[in-house]
């Protein structure tokens, strides 16, 4: 593969902090996002993704570190609004007026970007085709369903037609025929050659990103493609047991903390594990063999999670 020069990158951040009085809301995190890629950014509650989004889009400027978006640097706080010029936000709250119609929430999107009418009127028609609209545009936005919302949500936030579209949690909330369908907008927008960086706890979506960041406590603690961290993760089998007895918490919190396994998470009345060694895992089924029905498996995105964001390793 060729070495990747700046030309090839949507986005690109370098010992990045945001600092609020003495709290590090994002600590020394660097990361590039290639042109035309689906970048998910990851991680729990307050670990810093929805900060470092904000800067990217202009809105919160840097305690310290670089960042640049479609080659512009933030270096220099004029580029602000040139930088604004080159992205879409969509935040994990709808970003419309329930009181107002589909009609009123666009045309108000469009006197804020100060999109010209003629233009204004060919985009919408475009995006209102994009996401397949098949309402009234004059139907009140309070009186969508909660799928449709959210598309008219994300046609709102690329009517000015952007190179990069940040979507923070673009999918909570709505029904699973709507997540999939969000998802097929973003892949469109993707063969486009628009780059997506996009936030979601759902791990069955990020399964269709490109890479993957994972944010813990406002550091970068691991970058790959989906099948690239599942390999780095669980280096070695990973097993489901499910108990044939009532398996106490004490014992539980025991066989976590024990000598077995370098992972042991409960997924409902399941665990997911995996051993040390081939001869701990040995050790393992001679003792508590007929406690357990036993299963190969292969990781998911969500045993990655809970190990690194939030199992023993956190």
């Amino acid at each position: 593969m060729e070495p990747k020069t700046p030309l090839d990158f949507a986005v690109e951040v370098a010992n990045l902090v945001v600092q609020f009085g003495d709290f590090k809301a994002v600590n020394n995190v660097s990361f590039k996002v290639f042109k035309g890629e689906i970048f998910g950014f990851l991680g729990a509650n307050g670990a810093g993704k929805t900060t470092t989004i904000r800067v990217l889009c202009g809105l919160l400027i840097p305690t310290q570190g670089h960042a640049s978006v479609a080659g512009i640097s933030y270096d220099d706080i004029t580029n602000t609004d040139r930088i604004k010029d080159k992205v879409g936000y969509m935040s994990q709250k709808f970003t419309l007026y329930n009181d107002l119609t589909v009609e009123e929430n666009l045309s108000f999107t469009a006197s804020l970007r100060k999109i010209p009418a003629t233009t204004f009127e060919k985009r919408k028609q475009e995006l209102l085709n994009f996401i397949s609209f098949n309402k009234p545009i004059k139907t009140m936005v309070k009186d969508l369903p909660g799928g449709m919302k959210q598309q008219v949500s994300l046609a709102a936030s690329i009517l000015h037609d952007p190179e990069i579209i940040f979507l923070d949690e673009p999918t909570a909330g709505v029904t699973s025929a709507s997540r999939e369908k969000f998802w097929d907008l973003i892949k469109k927008l993707a063969r486009q050659g628009k780059t997506i960086f996009v936030t979601s706890h759902y791990m069955d979506e990020v399964e269709q990103c490109d890479r993957i960041a994972l944010m813990r406590a406002g550091e970068l603690i691991a970058i790959d493609s989906p099948s690239g961290l599942k390999r780095s993760t669980f280096p070695k089998p990973l097993y489901e047991l499910y108990p044939q007895r009532n398996i106490t918490f004490a014992e539980a919190e025991s066989l976590r903390e024990g000598h077995f396994f370098e992972s042991f998470e409960a997924y409902g009345q399941r665990y997911h594990a995996s051993p040390i060694s081939e001869a701990h895992w040995n050790d393992f089924k001679n003792k508590y063999a007929s406690d357990f029905t036993i299963r190969a498996i292969t990781p998911t995105l969500e045993d990655v999670f809970i190990r690194l964001v939030e199992g023993n390793d956190r």
